[in-house]
Parts: structure tokens; C-alpha cells; sequence
């Protein structure tokens, strides 16, 4: 399990409630959340997925994440 982090554009609770079903229904995702009110909007993952994975996710979500 490693515990990775992405500067992201999910910005608000609307978008959190738009990620959650796919990241939930991951298996290879233990947890993760999303500071909203960081600058990077910064997404904090503990997950089997390489971080490469975790952006295709995020940009089929119509997301963006960059790896910090």
C-alpha cells in the first residue's frame, strides 16, 4: 500500500460526491480524501494503484491531478 498525492481541481463537495462512487468501489483504494481548502485542492490516496492509475481515474471524471 503506498500513500500517494496529487495537486487536483476537485474544489468543492460537489465534485468530492462526483469521485466517490469510482474511488470507493476501487479495491485497490484503502482510503483517500481531498483537502478542498488547500491551494492544490490536494488529494491524499493510500492505494495498490500506481500513480499513473489514479490520474486516468480522475481525468475519465473529467479530473486533474498532478503527482506532488
Amino acid at each position: 500500500m503506498e500513500k500517494l498525492q496529487f495537486k487536483t481541481n476537485i474544489n468543492c463537495g460537489g465534485c468530492i460526491a462526483s469521485v466517490t462512487p469510482e474511488l470507493n468501489a476501487n479495491d485497490k483504494i484503502k482510503d483517500w480524501s481531498v483537502d478542498t481548502s488547500s491551494p492544490n485542492k490536494t488529494l491524499t490516496i493510500n492505494t495498490e494503484l500506481s500513480a499513473n492509475e489514479v490520474q486516468d481515474i480522475l481525468n475519465k471524471l473529467g479530473y486533474k491531478a498532478e503527482t506532488l
